[in-house]
């Protein structure tokens, strides 16, 4: 080995050092996916053309990636509008401590949703389901029918939550409509920061204003979740590069309404898990402990009353 093959490995072994240094308290994951690419029928997501990620996202491989980062328990997000796949995922859940929770994929406007979600309710880890600009669906449209509202309605009796999906500024805008029917739901806004706000002064001014007008709402939380993005064909690691989305969101929402989740496997289509751990790392840490443990565990059991499983999980 040369001088120059020295220094580079030694750099890289530093940076991946710097990358999974600890924090000073535990870490919950709100946001993870599972599936098993090897099941006979297949999976719905992801696409066997994603070569990044198109592997088994299980359980045991995400520890092993997640827990140098301080990592101690995480919420799996449904990643198929399969009915079984509610249940192939609490049993999943089931076999492995690390996982705190799960949303499931139910339907509220569906006849049969009041018996699934007495069903899957009964198992304490299924924490809530998720709806939005997924799978084809439209919840702009879905909220005008009564069926759906009422739907909701028992969601959020049963104290569970509605995480949304792929934010745009008409979902938003369908946020506060939704929560002006149900006040007492709890919704939380997932991959906030990859949303690029309205270039049209007017419809900026509406997103933001809608924005403000969720924050004042105590039931509503924000995933900080999904930061990077691709620019230009590459994708910035430098936090000032996010900081001023970051900035915005911070100081519309506070320290008791954002939520630490990585999106992991999908946050591999842009960056390994430590590179966006890093940088949500560097925002919170620089505003205090207190404010960072709020994002990193504390605001999560708030919102979603995960299960504890094992010691090392923090209890409120």
């Amino acid at each position: 080995m040369n001088r120059r093959e020295f220094l580079a490995g030694a750099a890289a072994t530093a940076a991946q050092s710097l990358l999974a240094q600890k924090l000073p308290f535990p870490v919950i994951d709100t946001h993870i996916h599972l599936f098993d690419t090897r099941r006979p029928q297949g999976v719905p997501y992801p696409d066997k053309d994603n070569a990044k990620l198109y592997m088994p996202a299980l359980p045991d491989r995400y520890r092993k990636i997640a827990k140098p980062f301080g990592v101690v328990g995480a919420i799996e997000v449904e990643a198929s509008p399969w009915i079984e796949d509610n249940l192939w995922v609490l049993d999943i859940a089931a076999k492995d401590t690390m996982i705190v929770g799960t949303i499931g994929d139910l339907e509220p406007g569906k006849p049969e949703f009041p018996e699934y979600l007495e069903r899957y309710h009964r198992n304490p880890l299924f924490r809530g389901i998720r709806y939005g600009n997924l799978w084809g669906r439209d919840l702009g449209v879905e909220i005008n029918k009564p069926e759906f509202i009422n739907g909701l309605k028992l969601l959020a009796d049963a104290n569970m939550v509605l995480d949304t999906a792929n934010s745009r500024p008409a979902l938003i805008e369908t946020m506060v409509r939704v929560s002006d029917k149900v006040p007492n739901l709890k919704i939380v806004i997932d991959h906030l920061p990859q949303l690029e706000p309205p270039a049209e002064s007017s419809a900026r001014n509406q997103y933001e204003s809608n924005l403000h007008e969720l924050a004042k709402r105590p039931q509503v939380y924000v995933k900080i979740s999904e930061v990077l993005r691709r620019v230009e064909g590459r994708i910035p690691t430098d936090l000032d590069f996010y900081r001023p989305r970051l900035d915005q969101l911070f100081g519309i929402f506070g320290e008791d309404h954002l939520l630490f989740g990585s999106d992991w496997p999908n946050s591999d289509n842009w960056e390994p898990y430590g590179t966006g751990f890093k940088l949500v790392r560097e925002y919170f840490i620089a505003k205090g402990r207190a404010v960072a443990e709020k994002y990193f565990w504390k605001n999560s059991v708030a919102a979603y009353h995960w299960i504890h499983r094992e010691s090392s999980q923090p209890q409120a």
